[in-house]
């Protein structure tokens, strides 16, 4: 059975949370945590390839909050929607702790969800 679409926020702001596979931590160390937060900062801006600034601006982050094993983002969409706002957001981050762990494979339990 196909899964059902999200339903839009009226206002384009969204609470997301997103939690480990098997809820197993996401976050080992502050080294981690520092790492998602520089991801965030940098995820509402675009650079072309030679790191030029864009004029697009991609969400505005409102709050954040991190804990072992999930996260929890208030987001309103700008130009791209919440679900490529996630999918940049989540790949970054997966790929530095994959490679930091020597790891593959998933890191976050079903797709995101909105509350």
């Amino acid at each position: 059975m196909p899964r059902s679409a999200r339903k839009e926020s009226g206002v384009g702001i969204y609470h997301v949370m997103m939690r480990g596979i098997n809820r197993q931590a996401i976050f080992d160390d502050d080294e981690d945590c520092q790492r998602f937060m520089d991801i965030l900062a940098d995820l509402p801006f675009q650079y072309d390839d030679e790191g030029r600034l864009l004029p697009i601006r991609t969400c505005v982050v409102y709050a954040w909050c991190l804990m072992t094993n999930h996260f929890h983002l208030l987001v309103m969409e700008k130009d791209w929607k919440i679900a490529d706002v996630i999918k940049s957001l989540a790949s970054c981050y997966v790929y530095y702790y994959n490679k930091k762990n020597e790891r593959i494979g998933h890191l976050f339990q079903e797709r995101f969800k909105i509350q």
